[in-house]
C-alpha cells in the first residue's frame, strides 16, 4: 500500500476557500487523522510559521500572558493542538477584532469545541470550522465521489461492479488512520490502534477531565465497539462498571468530545408518533473499533452479525466524510419507530429534501429490505429525495420510484 499522508485529501479545496475570507480557520477531528499534515501543506505553500501545543513551554508561556502570546504571533501562523490552551480562545478573539484581515490564522484541534460551547462562542464570526476524519476510502481510491450527488440529484443509472466478498472485512477492519495504513500487517495496525488509545486517554482526556480511574476508558471503549450500530444503552454500558450510570453517561460524552465516539441522533417527524427517540451509538473509525474487538479481517467475515453492525458504522463514517466535502450541510439521524420499522441512516440536505440509505452485508436485495425507505419516502412526501440499500452485490438496479439498490462499492468507485 502506498504512503496514505500521500492522499488527496478533499478537504484541502474548502480549507483554501474559508482562508480567504475569514481571519481564523479551526481544522478539528481525532489524533492522528491528517490534520496537521493538511495545514501545513497548506501554509507551507503560504508562508505560515508552525506552532506545536505539544511543547510543554509554549503551553506555559501562553498561560503565563494569553493576549501578549497572541499579539507577538507572525501575521501568518499555524497553531497546533488548540485544545490543550483553551486560554488562547479569548486572546485570539481580542487580536481578531482590531485586525480582520482573512485568512491570518489556522487552528488544530483534537478535542469538539462544538461540545464545549464556552471556546466555539468566543470565536463566533470570526471562525470557520472544518471537520477533518481520517481517511475515506474515496480519498484512498484517489477518486472524488458522487454517491450524494446521486442520492439527492438525479437518481442511480444501472450498472454492474464486481463484489467486494472478503475485501469489504479488509477494509472495515483497516480503518482510516493514515499512520495504522501504513503497517503492512493487520498485527502491526492493532498494537498502533492500541498504542493510539492508550496515548489519546493518558494525555488528552487526562487534561480535559479529573478522572479518578482512566482504566475504564478503554474497557468502556470497547464495549461501545461491540454496540456500534445499536441504539445507545446506559445501562449495558455501566453494567459491567462500579460506576453509576449518569457517570457513565458522562464518560461517553467526554469520548465523543474526543472524536472516539459519535452518538446519530433520532429522525423526527410530526406524521409519525411513534418513533424511537433514542440515539444510535457509532465508533468513529472501524479499524479503531476491530483492533479494541480483538478481531481481523478473517474473523470479521466469519462473524456476519458483527461485520452487519461494523458495516453500519464503516458506511456511515464514510458519508460523514463525504458530507464534509459539500457545499451545502447535510445533517444526519437514523429513523425507527416502535414496531421495528427502521433506515439505518437518514440524511436532510438542503431545502429539507430527505434521503435514506439503508445497509446490508449481503450480496442479494429484497423487497422487504426496503420496507423503512419506503415508510421514510411516504412520511415525507415530496422532501423525499431518494433511498438506497447498500448491499454487497454486482448490479445497480431500481426498486420503484427514487428506490435502489446499490453496491457498497459504488461510494468509492463512483455511480
Amino acid at each position: 500500500m502506498n504512503n496514505p499522508t500521500l492522499y488527496p485529501r478533499f478537504s484541502l479545496a474548502h480549507l483554501i476557500e474559508a482562508l480567504q475570507d475569514t481571519p481564523v480557520v479551526l481544522i478539528h477531528g481525532p489524533r492522528q487523522c491528517g490534520k496537521t499534515t493538511l495545514a501545513r501543506v497548506v501554509g507551507n505553500r503560504a508562508g505560515y510559521a508552525y506552532i506545536s501545543f505539544d511543547n510543554d513551554v509554549l503551553r506555559a508561556s501562553v498561560l503565563a500572558d494569553p493576549i501578549g502570546f497572541v499579539a507577538d504571533l507572525p501575521d501568518k501562523v499555524v497553531l497546533d493542538e488548540v485544545q490543550r490552551v483553551p486560554e488562547l480562545f479569548t486572546a485570539l478573539k481580542v487580536v481578531v477584532d482590531r485586525d480582520r484581515r482573512p485568512g491570518r490564522f489556522i487552528l488544530t484541534g483534537s478535542a469538539n469545541v462544538l461540545l464545549v460551547p464556552k471556546l466555539a462562542d468566543s470565536l463566533a464570526g470570526r471562525m470557520e470550522i472544518l471537520r477533518l476524519h481520517p481517511l475515506a476510502q474515496s480519498e484512498l481510491a484517489e477518486k472524488q465521489p458522487n454517491f450524494l450527488e446521486a442520492l439527492f440529484g438525479g437518481g442511480f443509472k444501472a450498472k454492474q461492479q464486481e463484489r467486494l466478498g472478503k475485501e469489504l472485512a479488509e477494509r472495515i477492519a483497516a480503518g482510516g488512520y493514515p499512520v495504522a495504513l501504513t503497517r503492512l500487517s493487520s498485527r502491526r495496525r492493532v498494537t498502533w490502534y492500541r498504542d493510539y488509545i492508550e496515548t489519546l486517554v493518558q494525555r488528552d482526556v487526562r487534561e480535559m477531565a479529573r478522572i479518578s480511574s482512566l482504566d475504564v476508558l478503554p474497557r468502556l471503549l470497547t464495549l461501545a465497539s461491540g454496540q456500534t450500530a445499536r441504539l445507545l444503552n446506559v445501562v449495558d454500558l455501566a453494567s459491567p462498571f462500579q460506576l453509576s450510570r449518569p457517570t457513565i453517561r458522562d464518560y461517553v460524552t467526554l469520548l465523543a468530545r474526543v472524536f472516539l465516539l459519535e452518538e446519530l441522533p433520532p429522525w423526527h417527524n410530526n406524521r409519525l408518533n411513534r418513533l424511537v427517540k433514542t440515539p444510535k451509538l457509532h465508533m468513529g473509525d472501524t479499524g479503531l473499533a476491530c483492533a479494541l474487538l480483538g478481531v481481523d479481517a478473517s474473523a470479521l467475515w466469519a462473524d456476519r452479525a458483527l461485520l452487519g453492525q461494523l458495516l453500519e458504522t464503516f458506511v456511515f463514517q464514510e458519508l460523514r466524510r463525504h458530507a464534509s466535502w459539500q457545499d451545502d450541510p447535510i445533517t444526519f439521524c437514523h429513523f425507527r419507530d416502535k414496531d421495528g420499522v427502521e433506515v439505518d441512516i437518514v440524511l436532510e440536505g438542503r431545502g429539507q429534501r430527505v434521503a435514506g440509505v439503508e445497509v446490508k452485508s449481503a450480496a442479494t436485495v429484497t423487497v422487504n429490505d426496503f420496507r423503512g425507505l419506503r415508510k421514510l419516502k411516504e412520511s415525507t412526501g415530496e422532501r423525499f429525495a431518494g433511498g438506497v440499500v447498500l448491499y454487497d452485490g454486482e448490479v445497480t438496479t431500481p426498486f420503484g420510484e427514487k428506490l435502489f439498490a446499490v453496491p457498497i462499492r459504488s461510494l468509492w468507485d463512483g455511480i
